[in-house]
């Protein structure tokens, strides 16, 4: 049976929109601060204090989590797997502090399947990196940094461009990112020059804003909805595509991983439109592998399996 697709309605945006992470400048750089003199071991301390905050007075993600553990660890979650999620979640952004200063050494990463980038690069293919909110971005980011001629840039909805920016400048003012806003014009010539130049770009493929077309594919047990265009840009840019993930495993271990979904290279034009769905299936069945395997890494505190708007109709 081939997947539903659906298109949401104008007149509701994503729910991911309505419950974006909130944060505040001068805590960052306080956090920063801090941290980077106490040193990792004695600043995660208070990350205890965060979870618990966010575990009490959150109940909507609570709710979500709830969902999504029973799904992922297929039985009911205790309070103790849901407190785990979101304790994952703080320290991946409390890594970031470091990481972002290139405190590599403070890390122990195990690294799976750098040299399908490798070797697609070797090849002057410049590779779309696509991920999800699982796990940490910025693990796998700084493992472009560290593998001798790699670059990674990041395309981001133009919102999240401009807090990600500021984010960065309160915890390393040094650093110059590679961020190209999507919803501009010269977005997609933008994103062509980076994979012609034999860059990888960075998205993460698992939110939408409410104008984006779904493909509603098997997730976790439930049809969920997927956004289209970033596998549709990879198709008329005729690029491989591979899956990316920095899981967070307790600790100060992470374990990357890239995955090849798809190499539309050679994909005819009339072939892209079912190549395209082929390729998001793969995509949610990576997503899900490692959503069981690591099932505290989800960090998409909203309900991912809400039924398509009223109204919605095929796409062509």
């Amino acid at each position: 049976m081939a997947p539903e697709r659906a298109k949401p309605a104008g007149a509701a945006p994503a729910a991911w929109v309505a419950n974006r992470e909130r944060g505040s400048l001068p805590l960052l750089r306080f956090m920063t601060f801090v941290s980077l003199r106490l040193g990792r071991p004695a600043s995660r301390l208070v990350l205890y204090g965060i979870a618990a905050y966010f575990f009490l007075f959150a109940p909507r993600a609570r709710r979500a989590m709830r969902c999504y553990l029973r799904r992922a660890l297929g039985r009911e979650p205790h309070v103790s797997d849901r407190f785990r999620q979101i304790l994952s979640f703080a320290s991946t952004i409390h890594d970031r502090l470091y990481l972002l200063n290139e405190r590599f050494e403070l890390f122990d990463i195990d690294i799976d399947g750098v040299e399908t980038i490798r070797r697609h690069c070797a090849e002057g293919a410049g590779v779309i990196l696509m991920g999800a909110h699982l796990g940490s971005f910025e693990v796998t980011r700084a493992i472009g940094l560290r593998q001798q001629g790699l670059h990674v840039a990041m395309a981001m909805y133009e919102d999240n461009a401009r807090k990600i920016n500021a984010m960065l400048a309160a915890v390393n003012p040094r650093l110059v990112p590679d961020i190209i806003p999507l919803g501009t014009i010269d977005a997609m010539l933008r994103i062509r020059d980076r994979l012609e130049a034999g860059a990888c770009v960075g998205v993460l493929a698992d939110r939408t804003l409410r104008s984006e077309p779904l493909e509603r594919v098997e997730f976790l047990g439930s049809p969920a909805g997927f956004p289209v265009n970033a596998m549709k840009a990879a198709a008329m840019l005729r690029r491989p595509v591979v899956f990316m993930a920095g899981l967070y495993r307790g600790g100060n271990r992470y374990h990357v991983v890239f995955e090849e979904i798809a190499d539309f290279r050679d994909t005819a034009a009339a072939a892209r439109p079912a190549a395209v769905r082929q390729a998001i299936a793969r995509y949610a069945a990576l997503l899900e592998r490692h959503c069981r395997s690591d099932p505290y890494n989800w960090f998409n505190f909203y309900d991912f399996w809400q039924a398509p708007p009223a109204g919605a109709g095929p796409l062509p």
